[in-house]
């Protein structure tokens, strides 16, 4: 979001050049403008751009198109409730791209009762999932979104994990741009300086861990491309044993 601002900027300076400030696009006026989905002050200064002969259909073709390739996974943060982010998105993503799991039912294993997300040949995996969001904004999810390179602090909360109740966690991290995965042995999570445990009281097992700017990289060890993730399952479901 922030490329796109200073790209329209620029170009409402140059519309201002070329036509003596007749039309005040200021940021003032852009926050304070009434908008009604799908008029908003982007779709008010792009109209602007055009009828003053500013840019043509083809360079906003070419900001559109940019817009999109930065922002491909945007859509992502669209989704307000958290359960259905969590569960019903996470879920879903992760059997699409790794195919062999398969959902867990007491055919599997006789104990089965909901504990974890995902079964394969004998390994219980449990899917987390979170959004790269700007810290100390109180804005909707979808402008607080960041991309991977942004500067801004931010906050990605891991909820509710209780490792005794699986053998492997996935986690997955949506920023605008792209999608990170790392996989963790449950042992790896429950012994993690960052887990902290009791997230709600009298709930035995269960805690929640923090990602942000200053300790993301600590993690990298755990991340994996897309076709390592069922491979890494199978290693770190071992190193349980």
């Amino acid at each position: 979001m922030e490329r796109l601002i200073n790209e329209l900027k620029t170009q409402i300076a140059i519309m201002n050049k070329d036509n003596g400030g007749k039309y005040n696009l200021s940021e003032q006026v852009l926050d304070s403008l009434y908008s009604v989905y799908p008029f908003n002050k982007f779709e008010y200064v792009i109209a602007h751009l055009i009828s003053t002969d500013t840019i043509n259909l083809q360079q906003y073709l070419d900001i559109r198109n940019r817009y999109l390739e930065r922002n491909k996974y945007l859509y992502v943060f669209e989704i307000t409730a958290p359960r259905t982010f969590g569960e019903t998105w996470a879920q879903r993503h992760l059997s699409e791209i790794v195919p062999e799991l398969k959902r867990p039912s007491t055919n599997y294993d006789p104990d089965y009762s909901g504990q974890y997300d995902f079964w394969y040949e004998g390994i219980r995996i449990e899917v987390k999932a979170s959004r790269a969001v700007r810290r100390k904004s109180g804005e909707s999810l979808i402008i607080k979104a960041l991309s991977r390179d942004s500067t801004y602090g931010f906050d990605m909360n891991f909820q509710q994990i209780k490792p005794a109740c699986c053998d492997v966690f996935v986690w997955i991290a949506v920023w605008r741009d792209v999608i990170r995965y790392w996989v963790l042995s449950s042992d790896e999570v429950e012994n993690n300086p960052y887990y902290s445990k009791g997230q709600h009281r009298g709930n035995v097992g269960e805690g929640q861990l923090w990602l942000k700017e200053t300790n993301i990289s600590d993690f990298d060890q755990y991340e994996v491309g897309v076709r390592e993730i069922l491979p890494k399952i199978i290693e770190k479901s071992k190193s349980n044993q």
